[in-house]
């Protein structure tokens, strides 16, 4: 008798929850970094409070790492867990790549991107029905999980990567390509919320589809 299959391999389960654990203290360190300089800009440079698009408002202590202010610890902490961050999503990829995962369950097949099929898939999603489509994953959550793995997370790293002084000098090229250290800045702030908006609306929908059984299988892998 054949072995069942699992649903979530081995690589994936394991990368779920290293990026998640990465993903938090990344969050919470970097609401600390934020409170040095609250002011966001386009450009290269930034200071004056008419220059900016943007003030966030200062984060409170339970919600950052360390949960008193200090930039050096938190950028500590930001650059550890960026690098954790970094090669976790490599060996994911490179596994994902050789395992078919990424052809098979997060490519977008053409068909898939008709307004008739996003549309009923929104449909279904709004009735709570989210075991329907052909493979592992309905186009919503393709969109959405290649989005996080192709767009955020990498936009994350290479903007972080423009905003260490010793990479800017190194590759000015790629400052040059975000259009500025302040504009790298902004756009890490706005991938870094982009991220947490996913993360809250994945809740939500363990939450809807079962949690227990959304949990488990992402820890023991399930069976297709």
């Amino acid at each position: 008798m054949a072995k069942p299959k699992k649903r979530h391999a081995l690589s994936t389960r394991l990368w779920h929850w290293t990026n998640a654990l990465a993903l938090i203290l990344l969050f919470m360190s970097g609401l600390n970094i934020s409170n040095a300089h609250r002011r966001l800009y386009w450009g290269d440079d930034g200071f004056l409070p008419e220059q900016a698009w943007l003030e966030v408002p200062r984060f409170p202590g339970w919600a950052t790492i360390p949960d008193y202010y200090s930039l050096a610890t938190a950028r500590d902490w930001h650059v550890i867990l960026s690098l954790v961050l970094g090669f976790s999503l490599l060996a994911f990829m490179l596994f994902a790549l050789f395992n078919g995962h990424l052809k098979r369950d997060i490519w977008l097949r053409a068909r898939e991107w008709k307004p008739r099929n996003i549309g009923k898939d929104i449909r279904e999603h709004l009735r709570l029905n989210f075991d329907h489509g052909e493979g592992k994953y309905n186009i919503l959550q393709k969109i959405a999980y290649a989005g996080v793995i192709f767009v955020l997370i990498p936009l994350m790293i290479f903007t972080g990567m423009v905003m260490s002084p010793g990479m800017e000098a190194a590759w000015p090229w790629m400052t040059e390509f975000f259009g500025g250290r302040q504009s790298a800045r902004s756009i890490h702030f706005i991938a870094a919320w982009s991220l947490f908006a996913f993360f809250v609306v994945h809740m939500l929908l363990v939450v809807a589809a079962g949690p227990i059984h959304q949990l488990r299988d992402m820890i023991t892998g399930g069976k297709e």
